[in-house]
């Protein structure tokens, strides 16, 4: 062994950073092309959801252009992976689920185990992907690591697979303080926030004809995003999202309780912006049942000489959103990722967070998002307005404080990134 090798080898080592079998098995792979598995995808109703998986293989493609990525995708809907065969051509998309015992039903995912020198599990509100790296774990011996995501309050099952990852990104630091309530600690245990911040698709032909249907000109319309406080998942799920009578009951008390004061701080900024400016709004979803809300909470308790201004959108994928946002003067939401989508397109986001949503906010204020953030039972539709007028007064001030934490984001992944290919062996940016 080369004295240079010896040396990294050792330091990596002395930070804890892997277990003994895992050093050996990473530093045994010298590929000059490694390849990665990645496990992500969840669910095909929330552009969100979806823009995880391609945000973080733009990190990948970005950081590690040597390496070969294998997708393995959870969800499987065809709108989603004509989306990201289209945009990811090289990228192989694998899917197949894993039984009680831990084994896959598709030979495909087993070639690709033999094949990959490292699993990522991919952005998202939990270990979502745990069966698929205890699978991983069982037929390999090789590394795996956590990429953005959300860790709070992992179960027991979550903890032993934990335990034994290579490395942990979490979405927000709230989160590295729940690995530290159950004694999982180490320097390899870092925040890097939702891939999704890094997601580079865009429909602008799709977006433009929309645009000119529309009348909405380039920075002279707002976007707002409605949310209920809990998911209603229970009704599209045909199971009923396995959720209880007792579980069906408390949210949609809690939605019926919280939606009109809710949506009525959001309609607040929404009036301010159309009587001071004269200009547009268009009310959009991130998931698709909020289209169904959209009117209820947004548009029908609006003035009369407001409502002409508004105009709405349904369902869409994230590259058409992300085309529309990137022409939008602000983006005001109660879900999380359309302000991130937005924010990755250069155009300032609001994030009205509900107490409902989990730990997930915490990665605004770790990003230096603080003034746009907005924990909706202690704001005042006048807060939110008030932060509204200052951004469209001083435009050009809004825009430096959004590269600010976005360059932020791009050192946290460059960093993130330079760890893995480390442990590649490989080149990258």
């Amino acid at each position: 062994m080369e004295r240079r090798d010896f040396i990294e080898k050792a330091s990596l080592a002395s930070l804890g950073v892997f277990l003994p079998a895992v050093v050996n098995s990473l530093f045994a792979s010298r590929k000059k092309n490694p390849v990665i598995l990645l496990v992500s995808g969840w669910q095909d109703v929330n552009i969100g959801d979806i823009g995880h998986t391609p945000g973080l293989l733009h990190v990948l493609e970005t950081f590690l252009p040597q390496a070969k990525v294998i997708l393995w995708k959870k969800s499987n809907g065809a709108a989603v992976k004509k989306l990201l065969n289209t945009n990811f051509p090289k990228v192989n998309i694998l899917y197949g689920g894993v039984n009680a015992e831990k084994d896959t039903n598709n030979p495909e995912i087993m070639r690709a185990f033999e094949e990959a020198d490292l699993m990522i599990h991919g952005s998202g509100p939990l270990l979502v992907g745990a069966d698929n790296l205890a699978c991983w774990m069982k037929h390999t011996t090789k590394p795996f690591g956590v990429f953005g995501t959300t860790l709070q309050a992992p179960s027991e099952y979550h903890q032993s697979i934990l335990k034994k990852a290579a490395f942990i990104y979490t979405r927000e630091t709230k989160s590295i303080d729940d690995l530290k309530k159950v004694g999982i600690t180490g320097s390899h245990i870092q925040f890097a926030p939702d891939a999704t911040f890094y997601i580079n698709l865009q429909d602008r032909a799709k977006a433009d004809q929309f645009l000119s249907e529309k009348g909405l000109e380039d920075k002279k319309f707002i976007c707002a995003v409605p949310r209920l406080r809990y998911t209603p998942y229970h009704q599209f799920n045909p199971n009923n999202n396995g959720w209880s009578a007792e579980k069906v009951k408390q949210v949609e008390e809690t939605n019926a309780k919280y939606k009109e004061v809710d949506h009525a701080k959001l309609r607040e900024a929404m009036i301010a912006w159309v009587r001071e400016t004269g200009h547009k709004v268009l009310v959009c979803p991130e998931m698709t049942y909020q289209v169904d809300i959209m009117d209820e909470l947004l548009i029908d308790p609006l003035p009369a000489d407001v409502k002409p201004f508004v105009v709405k959108r349904g369902y869409w994928l994230p590259d058409e959103a992300a085309s529309v946002y990137q022409k939008a003067h602000t983006v005001l939401s109660f879900e999380c990722h359309s302000p991130i989508i937005a924010a990755a397109n250069g155009t300032p986001c609001f994030y009205l967070r509900q107490p409902e949503d989990t730990i997930k906010g915490q990665m605004y204020y770790d990003l230096g998002f603080d003034d746009w953030t907005f924990e909706i039972d202690q704001t005042s539709g006048k807060q939110i307005t008030d932060q509204l007028r200052a951004v469209w007064q001083d435009y050009g001030k809004a825009q430096s404080k959004l590269k600010t934490s976005m360059d932020k984001v791009e050192k946290i992944y460059q960093k993130s990134t330079t760890s893995i290919r480390k442990m590649l062996k490989t080149k990258g940016k």
